[in-house]
């Protein structure tokens, strides 16, 4: 995509951007918080910290980890939204992956396009497995918490890694947008696992090792945590529901 854009920029075929929101009425207001529940899924990641601290060899170099992580995980996405808005401009859409079936206006441009295709699919292949494993481990646990092992018990390992996959196969057939999916995700489960369930156990402190800075942090995050909930979920359903109004009726 950068490589693209700079061609673009050297040809001077690239537009110059907006660089702030077009805020016309409450409706258009309304809809900048619908990015919020798809910026908070992007930095999720949860629910692999506890399998990657059991790989590495020293787990005090769990913290190195998750930092180097967020580093960079933060410079791609901002790299990515930087070079697809700079160079796709207003018709950028909401998955900027799908800006990519049309004519880039550049020589071997449906070149370009297969290659993003291809390392996106490679992308998936690679991504797909870890969060699945760990989904699997979780909801075994959750659903048979006094059971062996799940490695050990081949017949429950095929029947649930099925019983997901066909699931994930169905729910991907009919949501319509990867967007809609992202922002009731982000503004659900999400919120819940990065927020409200560590401040949740931080509050009951089965330890006794929270402070009580530690504990009004906690309500805070809460607090904070549901109201977003509360605009985010609102701001997706008033969007879906006004997607397809015309404005001129």
């Amino acid at each position: 995509m950068a490589r693209i854009t700079f061609i673009k920029l050297f040809n001077g075929s690239i537009a110059p951007p907006r660089l702030l929101p077009n805020v016309t009425d409450f409706t258009s207001l309304w809809k900048l918080f619908t990015a919020a529940p798809v910026l908070v899924t992007a930095f999720v990641c949860h629910f692999n910290v506890h399998t990657i601290d059991n790989e590495l060899a020293d787990s005090s170099l769990i913290q190195k980890v998750v930092r180097a992580s967020l580093v960079l995980c933060s410079s791609v996405y901002i790299l990515t939204a930087s070079f697809g808005f700079l160079l796709f401009g207003e018709s950028t859409l909401d998955d900027v992956l799908a800006n990519f079936d049309a004519d880039l206006g550049i020589p071997y441009g449906s070149l370009f396009n297969d290659i993003v295709r291809v390392s996106y699919a490679l992308h998936l292949m690679l991504v797909f497995p870890v969060i699945f494993s760990s989904l699997r481990f979780y909801l075994n646990d959750l659903l048979f918490p006094s059971a062996r092992s799940i490695d050990l018990d081949n017949v429950r390992f095929v029947l649930m890694t099925t019983g997901l996959i066909f699931s994930s196969y169905v729910a991907a057939n009919f949501i319509p947008s990867i967007w809609d999916a992202f922002q009731f995700t982000g503004a659900t489960a999400t919120v819940c696992l990065g927020f409200i369930f560590p401040a949740a156990i931080a509050l009951r402190d089965p330890n006794g090792i929270a402070t009580k800075k530690d504990k009004v942090l906690s309500v805070v995050m809460i607090v904070l945590a549901v109201s977003s909930n509360v605009v985010a979920i609102s701001s997706n359903i008033n969007t879906i529901f006004n997607k397809n109004v015309d404005p001129h009726e």
